[in-house]
């Protein structure tokens, strides 16, 4: 076999590879792998057959998969969740979540009918946009609910929507605020502006909402990101606290905490229950108290996490 050859035979695996992955872990209809490779039905389906025959995925299919998606599925009926998604949980949980995230974002962006997509931000959704393939969709809006400055101007390293709009060329609407504002007085004036409003407006029509989890503690993503300092941690663990979603704190029962910072949280404000399609892309020991509270108390009808952190969840179901 000449180079040439042995070149178009590895670019053909690498093809059939990704079809696999897309079929048989991401659930994808041959349908959506063709549109999301841009190949002909009949190829995905070739692609993906290509693989059995190649042993390209029969590590993936041995028992980790099987596993996954039985515990989605009692995760989904444990909580009712419109969509859920487990992986397999690897030395960083976070490459197997936001691999699956991507993908699942990426059938909302491959979509020609414009769409009104929303997010909060942090690392595990920085995560997701790095692992989404470039495109050009400048018909999507990409809304952010969250902003992304310290009580003294400095910006978070973790915003999601203007880095996800330089890869997809979608537009991009970011919070035009501080994460939580130095005063209710504050908050409320930054919220009457004329560009909250219009961000708030259309992340109230969005498609769907992705949102990372964060748990409430010391050094916990909040605090290590400056946006809140030592006495609001200790404010918010002294309120019962033990989840955030876009700055939002919560308690065990995923009820929103009344007073403490939720009083200057200059952030879209959060449905309870949600009411559309809010998905929780999340997983690691730390967050499992977070990440239970925020399904119990229906703060997310979505998640996408890690084999390791859905039994932690379902073992904690019904404490």
């Amino acid at each position: 076999m000449n180079d040439f050859s042995s070149i178009r035979r590895d670019r053909k695996l690498d093809l059939a590879a990704h079809a696999a992955w897309l079929y048989y872990i991401a659930g994808n209809t041959q349908d959506e792998i063709a549109i999301k490779l841009q190949i002909s039905r009949q190829a995905a389906q070739r692609m993906v057959a290509l693989a059995v025959s190649e042993r390209l995925i029969k590590f993936r299919l041995d028992y980790p998969l099987s596993n996954c998606i039985a515990l989605a599925e009692a995760l989904r009926d444990r909580w009712g969740l419109a969509v859920c998604e487990v992986v397999p949980t690897t030395t960083d949980p976070r490459n197997g979540i936001s691999i699956c995230a991507a993908t699942h974002l990426e059938n909302y962006l491959m979509t020609r009918t414009p769409l009104i997509l929303a997010f909060s931000s942090g690392r595990m959704l920085r995560s997701v946009v790095e692992q989404i393939s470039p495109m050009n969709q400048p018909q999507h809006k990409v809304i952010s609910i969250v902003g992304n400055l310290s009580h003294y101007g400095h910006a978070g390293r973790h915003e999601v929507v203007m880095h996800l709009s330089d890869r997809v060329g979608s537009q991009a609407y970011p919070v035009p605020t501080p994460v939580i504002a130095t005063s209710v007085e504050e908050r409320q004036l930054l919220q009457t502006q004329r560009s909250f409003l219009t961000i708030k407006a259309l992340a109230e029509q969005a498609k769907a909402t992705f949102v990372g989890i964060g748990q409430i503690g010391w050094d916990c993503p909040l605090h290590r990101d400056g946006f809140i300092n030592d006495a609001e941690v200790t404010e918010l663990v002294e309120a019962g606290a033990v989840g955030e979603i876009a700055g939002w704190a919560y308690d065990r029962e995923g009820m929103l905490i009344e007073g403490a910072t939720n009083s200057r949280v200059a952030s879209v404000p959060l449905e309870q229950p949600a009411q559309k399609l809010v998905i929780g892309v999340a997983g690691d020991s730390e967050r499992i108290e977070a990440i239970r509270a925020a399904l119990q108390g229906k703060l997310i009808n979505g998640l996408i996490t890690d084999k390791e952190s859905a039994q932690k969840l379902l073992a904690t179901a019904n404490d």
